[in-house]
C-alpha cells in the first residue's frame, strides 16, 4: 500500500463554509478566522468569493477581508471568481490565485448557474486569458462528480470530460466535488481511475461532503489512488443545501486526525486548528461539526 508522504489541505471554511450562514458575520471576524487558520499551519486558504452580493450576501465583504488579513509567507490566499467581473474585482483586491467551477451534471449546471456545461466552460475563456496575463494561478472545481440532486448517478466519463476541458483551459489543479456527499469508496476509486486517464493524479484534488458520513472513507480511497490534495472546512462549516439538515463539508480537524494516524505529513497543528474552529462556532452560535475537535477540546477541559 503506497500512500502519499505529504498531503496538502485546501481550507475552504471562510468561503464555502460561511457563504450559507444566515447570521451576518463581521469582516473582522472573518479576518480573525483566516489568520487563525494560517497560524495553525494551513498553507492554502480560500478566503472568499467575488460574486454578486445579490446571490451570496455573506461574501459581499471579500475585498475587505483580503485587505484585513495578515499574510504569512508560504500561504496561498485564494478566492472563487465565477466570471470575468469577479476576476477583475479579485485582481483589484490583490488576489494572486482564484478558482472557477463547472458541473458534471447538465441539470445542476442549468439550475445553479443558468447555463449548460459547455456554455459555462466558454465563459471561462476570457477569465483564463486575463488570469494568465496577470500571472494569476487558476484552480478548477467540478461539482456533482459522484451524484446529482436532479439526475442521480453521474457517469465518470462525464466528469472526465469536464475535468479535461478545465485542464486544457489552463487550470493547474482540478478539485473533484462530491457536492451532495453520496459517494462511496468503490465509486470514488472508479471515478479516479477514469478521470486519472485524462488528468494526471498529481493535478487532482478531492472535495468530499459528509452528508452520508462517507467523506473520510472517500478520502482514504483517494489516497490509495495517489491523490494528495483535499479540500476541507474547519469545524465542518457549511451545510448541504440539497439535503435538508445534512452535514456538508468534511471537517478539517477530522481529516488531519486521519492523516496523522496514517503517518502523513500536513504541517498542521491539530489543537490550534480545533481551537480556531471552536472560536468561529461560538461566534456563529452553532454546534462544532468536527467530532475530533469536540473530543479533543472536551478532554482538555
Amino acid at each position: 500500500m503506497n500512500l502519499p508522504q505529504h498531503v496538502r489541505l485546501v481550507e475552504v471554511g471562510p468561503r464555502d463554509g460561511l457563504q450559507n450562514e444566515a447570521r451576518p458575520i463581521a469582516v473582522a471576524d472573518k479576518v480573525q478566522l483566516v489568520d487563525d487558520l494560517a497560524a495553525a499551519g494551513l498553507r492554502h486558504i480560500e478566503v472568499g468569493s467575488f460574486v454578486s452580493p445579490k446571490w451570496v450576501p455573506q461574501m459581499a465583504g471579500s475585498a475587505e477581508v483580503f485587505a484585513g488579513i495578515h499574510p504569512r509567507a508560504g500561504v496561498t490566499y485564494s478566492a472563487l471568481t465565477p466570471n470575468l467581473r469577479g476576476l477583475e474585482a479579485a485582481i483589484e483586491a490583490g488576489v494572486r490565485e482564484v478558482a472557477v467551477f463547472a458541473a458534471a451534471s447538465e441539470s445542476f449546471s442549468q439550475r445553479n448557474i443558468n447555463c449548460s456545461i459547455s456554455d459555462s466552460l466558454e465563459r471561462f475563456v476570457p477569465v483564463m486569458q486575463l488570469a494568465a496575463q496577470q500571472g494569476i494561478r487558476v484552480r478548477g472545481y467540478v461539482s456533482c462528480v459522484l451524484g446529482c440532486p436532479y439526475e442521480g448517478d453521474i457517469a465518470p466519463t462525464a466528469v472526465a470530460n469536464v475535468s479535461k476541458a478545465l485542464l486544457a483551459l489552463g487550470c493547474y489543479e482540478i478539485s473533484l466535488g462530491d457536492t451532495i456527499g453520496v459517494g462511496t469508496a468503490t465509486a470514488t476509486r472508479r471515478l479516479l481511475d477514469v478521470v486519472g486517464r485524462v488528468v494526471p493524479r498529481e493535478q487532482l484534488a478531492g472535495h468530499f461532503h459528509d452528508t452520508y458520513g462517507q467523506a473520510l472513507t472517500n478520502i482514504y480511497a483517494s489516497l490509495l489512488e495517489g491523490v494528495a490534495v483535499f479540500d476541507s472546512s474547519v469545524a465542518g462549516l457549511g451545510g448541504c443545501p440539497y439535503a435538508k439538515g445534512a452535514t456538508g463539508n468534511v471537517a478539517s480537524e477530522d481529516v488531519v486526525y486521519l492523516l496523522n494516524g496514517l503517518g502523513i505529513e500536513t504541517g498542521i497543528e491539530l489543537r490550534a486548528l480545533a481551537e480556531a474552529g471552536q472560536r468561529i462556532c461560538t461566534l456563529l452560535g452553532r454546534v462544532n461539526g468536527s467530532r475530533v475537535a469536540t473530543a479533543l477540546l472536551a478532554n482538555s477541559c
